[in-house]
């Protein structure tokens, strides 16, 4: 989930290439219907998105029943030890800095145990 629509849409292209299920969303309240949508192992969110920022998305994710074993990702040009410390007051389990290494993405991606339960 990022504002960037091309950087967006450019990771998800790269990810479903490697054969990952991917879907996008470009603001915090479409994240949020995304999520509940489709119940994701792995979120990788902007913190700054537009309409609700990332921060709150997370905490939101946090709430929703069957999505406690999600790992959220921070994917964000905030880098300072308080923006990683907020992230993870907000529930996220990473906080990648943008620009996000591609190589680094695919190594986190391929660390994370996936439920056999959840597609």
């Amino acid at each position: 989930m990022d504002d960037n629509v091309d950087s967006a849409e450019s990771l998800a292209e790269v990810l479903a290439l490697a054969g990952h299920k991917v879907w996008t969303a470009h603001d915090g309240p479409n994240a949020l219907r995304e999520v509940q949508s489709h119940l994701p192992e792995i979120i990788l969110l902007d913190i700054g998105l537009p309409r609700m920022d990332g921060y709150e998305v997370a905490r939101r994710v946090r709430q929703i029943p069957n999505l406690g074993t999600t790992t959220l990702i921070a994917m964000t040009g905030y880098g300072q030890e308080e923006d990683r410390r907020k992230s993870q007051e907000a529930g996220f389990n990473h906080h990648l800095v943008k620009p996000v290494d591609l190589n680094e993405v695919r190594r986190l991606l391929g660390s994370i145990p996936l439920s056999e339960q959840r597609n």
